[in-house]
């Protein structure tokens, strides 16, 4: 009477083995992550698909925003941050340098001149990024600032992006922001002879140094990969 049922569990284990032994080194359950917008979309979405791939026990969740969130508060297991980090018991993780950079489109350069000078500013439409009024560069190891005059400024990065190529002037983002533009050509990098633009990491944020789960762990092995 016993035999079906002993046989049962037999086979039950044997697929239970079966099933660690073909997952062994993946990562499983639900990975909750947040990261700015542009680069969450440019970024982190085409690493996922491959993610998944991999690791078909794991789901993702991902919150695009450019907010800083609370991580620990909303459970989230890590959050990648370009902006200066302020959570001081939160653990950084820096996964590739990200540093600010000054740009405008060929046309505004040519209609306008190419400025040398931080001081040379003050003379240019500098398009502002809402959260962001003043410019931060660094000047023999000391920080100073100018603040964004434009006729136009915005609240998201695609739309100060999309407002310096369509030639309505300068533009301060991050290296990343604006990669491809500067390799396509659609937008020219302006390289000022007294100050540097801030210098800034992308870093992965995690709620705590105890204990990385596995499923944060690859996701960043990803990341880095795709950063390189």
């Amino acid at each position: 009477m016993l035999l079906p049922f002993a046989r049962s569990m037999l086979e039950a284990d044997e697929a239970a083995r079966a099933t660690l032994k073909a997952n062994a080194g993946t990562a499983s359950g639900l990975l909750r992550v947040t990261a700015p917008t542009v680069f969450g979309q440019e970024l982190i979405m085409p690493v996922i698909p491959r993610l998944l791939a991999e690791n078909p026990a794991l789901q993702v969740d991902l919150t695009l925003s450019d907010r800083i969130v609370d991580i620990v508060g909303l459970g989230i297991d890590v959050a990648i941050r370009i902006a200066t980090l302020s959570d001081s018991g939160l653990v950084a993780r820096a996964l590739a340098p990200n540093p600010r950079v000054v740009c405008a489109s060929p046309d505004y350069l040519a209609r306008q001149g190419t400025p040398t000078h931080l001081e040379d500013l003050k003379n240019h439409q500098c398009i502002g990024l809402h959260g962001m009024p003043y410019w931060p560069f660094v000047h023999q190891g000391k920080a100073v600032s100018i603040r964004a005059e434009a006729s136009f400024s915005a609240n998201s990065v695609e739309s100060v992006r999309a407002a310096s190529k369509l030639g309505l002037g300068l533009a301060m983002l991050t290296y990343w922001d604006v990669r491809n533009e500067l390799a396509d050509g659609s937008l020219a990098l302006v390289e000022l002879e007294d100050v540097v633009p801030e210098q800034l990491s992308i870093a992965a944020v995690l709620p705590t140094r105890q204990y990385v789960p596995n499923r944060v762990r690859v996701l960043l092995e990803h990341l880095e990969r795709a950063l390189k």
